[in-house]
């Protein structure tokens, strides 16, 4: 069996022995539901939960009232194009960098979809951002790997409609750099948990303004009282949350944080990687040298055949479109390999899979 070299990182990050541990000590010795007693394990529970809600809250420049857990990034986009119950007479703008998840939960409203032009480094060209009258940016292509402007592209969308709502996919970002809200100046935030260490199943949507919308999913947990037919919803973010929370997941969200602040993805293993693949024969690099991310493809062989034989010598990567079909359509190509890193990985792991890479190719 060979040794597994695991260099997926922005599919899914591995999960450190600290969340490991968290999580399956809240299993063990604090399992309860949330909100549902005042037993010491509900209460428990309870004080986690606004805990990890202010962690998140910190991590991204927010306040706790303004963050929402959800099941993940899809999740969260599937709930704001929703909530925004768009009409036939709105104008939404997205680009080609949208993975599926945020293009297209709005392509499923009834509003006029126009697609913002990149520039010749495949990023948002601030020179020709649109009117509209929502925005759904990017932060960071799963293809290219690069940290869009946004505070910039944003800024640009308020000249033309200050009332724009600006919605920001920072699945990709997060694990990279820093999430100012405050700066960005957006009016909502997603990410899942997954991509910085914390488990599946969990997702952040940060609300700028939570008293302007109403959730479009109902259940136990969001209902203060029901007076005749008269809904009051409890206040603060848990009138978006009904049902029961990922609550295991949330047991490792605050670790899983701590860990990725002290230590993110060293990005030289990319560069390092970079260099040695850039002369290969029949490797056509995609992504830039300075980019999160390693994208590329190999003349004459598909991307799913080069995929199964890193993957016998074990090489773990990521093939296919990465859900990610208007950015391949941009290259010119149908798929592509990528190479991604997590603060676990080693100049080891980087030299192994070159290696591999050179003798499947040979």
């Amino acid at each position: 069996m060979n040794k597994i070299i695991y260099l997926d990182a922005a599919a899914t990050y591995q999960k450190s022995d600290a969340v490991i541990q968290a999580q399956v000590d809240f299993l063990r010795n604090h399992y309860a539901n949330a909100g549902r007693g005042i037993c010491a394990r509900a209460t428990y529970v309870d004080d986690m939960v606004v805990g990890a809600r202010q962690r998140v809250a910190r991590f991204m420049g927010a306040h706790e009232n303004q963050i929402v857990f959800t099941s993940g990034t899809t999740g969260g986009m599937n709930m704001i194009a929703r909530m925004l119950n768009l009409a036939g007479d709105k104008i939404v703008a997205v680009s080609d960098l949208d993975h599926h998840s945020a293009r297209l939960p709005f392509e499923q409203s009834m509003a006029k979809m126009v697609v913002m032009p990149l520039d010749a480094h495949f990023n948002i060209d601030v020179n020709n951002v649109p009117y509209a009258d929502v925005m759904v940016i990017t932060a960071m292509s799963n293809v290219f790997g690069r940290a869009q402007n946004v505070a910039e592209i944003v800024r640009l969308a308020r000249d033309k409609n200050p009332d724009v709502v600006v919605v920001v996919d920072a699945a990709q970002y997060v694990v990279h750099d820093k999430i100012d809200v405050v700066d960005w100046d957006a009016d909502f935030v997603v990410w899942s948990g997954h991509k910085i260490g914390a488990d599946t199943g969990l997702g952040v949507m940060y609300v700028k303004n939570p008293d302007l919308w109403e959730p479009v999913i109902f259940g136990g947990g969001m209902v203060n009282k029901i007076i005749e037919n008269d809904l009051l919803l409890v206040a603060g973010p848990e009138k978006f949350e009904a049902g029961t929370q990922p609550l295991t997941q949330i047991a490792g969200l605050n670790v899983a944080i701590d860990g990725l602040e002290k230590n993110r993805p060293n990005l030289d293993l990319i560069k390092y990687m970079y260099d040695e693949l850039k002369t290969v024969p029949r490797v056509k690099i995609l992504s830039a040298r300075d980019a999160s991310v390693l994208t590329f493809v190999v003349d004459d062989m598909h991307v799913l055949d080069f995929g199964a034989l890193v993957g016998a010598r074990g090489l773990c990567l990521r093939v296919g479109n990465m859900c990610a079909t208007w950015a391949h359509q941009a290259l010119g190509v149908l798929g592509s390999i990528r190479l991604s890193v997590g603060a676990y990985n080693t100049i080891d792991d980087a030299k192994q899979a070159v290696q591999i890479i050179k003798d499947v190719i040979k």
